[in-house]
């Protein structure tokens, strides 16, 4: 049975507060899918970071590492919430360090990120490769990659497969904390290593990533080779 890890973005979990909406709608989607896939699913911060980064700059110098450490306590926060709503179906811990052993034969794992330093892409692809998974779905807010940012450049194109060397030269090769980026610099120079694809979908268009488990059209960019 295939494994795929879910990087699933906290703004998708809890935009503002948590969307409850989705939430039932995502564990059914998993659930009607254990016939034919394991999943992990890896837990982002989303506002919930962004909130409590933002309150501690307004009252201190806040470290990169101290704000980091926010934002993991805000991924963690919202991995318990995807953990619990499985119940039974998922493993009864959230893994909060990658590098511990895993004993389970529970078809859905839920993690969190890790520690200063370590996005939860970079936790993704640490986990598939860890677990025998080739494929990553980078569950977010965005439909596509594109060649520059549109939302300064009007003449910006939709890319919908594109190689790592190339996708590397967009996103270059150091990632900074709280970087606003397709998927993270550091994770994808290791995805690339580990021959890994990662397809960037938007998380809330569930019906759009049940077409690409059935190898149907579907909307979106493959990162690959």
């Amino acid at each position: 049975m295939e494994t795929i890890v879910l990087s699933v973005g906290g703004s998708i979990i809890a935009p503002d507060k948590p969307d409850y909406f989705f939430l039932k709608e995502f564990k059914n989607f998993i659930i009607n899918n254990l016939n034919k896939y394991k999943f992990i699913i890896v837990c982002g911060g989303g506002k919930t970071s962004s909130y409590y980064n933002s309150a501690a700059k307004r009252v201190s110098d806040i470290s990169d590492e101290n704000l980091d450490y926010l934002g993991i306590a805000a991924t963690k926060l919202n991995s318990e919430l995807v953990r619990v709503i499985f119940g039974d179906y998922a493993y009864e811990n959230v893994i909060h360090d990658p590098t511990k052993k895993i004993i389970t034969n529970k078809k859905i794992i839920i993690a969190s990120g890790w520690k200063p330093g370590r996005s939860t892409d970079y936790i993704a692809v640490y986990l598939g490769n860890k677990l025998g998974a080739k494929k990553i779905l980078n569950l977010t807010n965005i439909e596509y990659v594109y060649d520059k940012d549109p939302r300064s450049n009007k003449d910006a194109k939709k890319l919908f497969n594109i190689s790592w060397k190339e996708f590397r030269k967009i996103v270059g090769n150091k990632w900074t904390p709280r970087l606003n980026s397709p998927f993270d610099p550091i994770a994808s120079i290791e995805a690339q290593k580990n021959k890994m694809s990662v397809i960037i979908l938007k998380g809330t268009n569930l019906k759009n990533i049940q077409d690409y488990f059935e190898g149907k059209a579907f909307i979106g960019t493959i990162i690959e080779k």
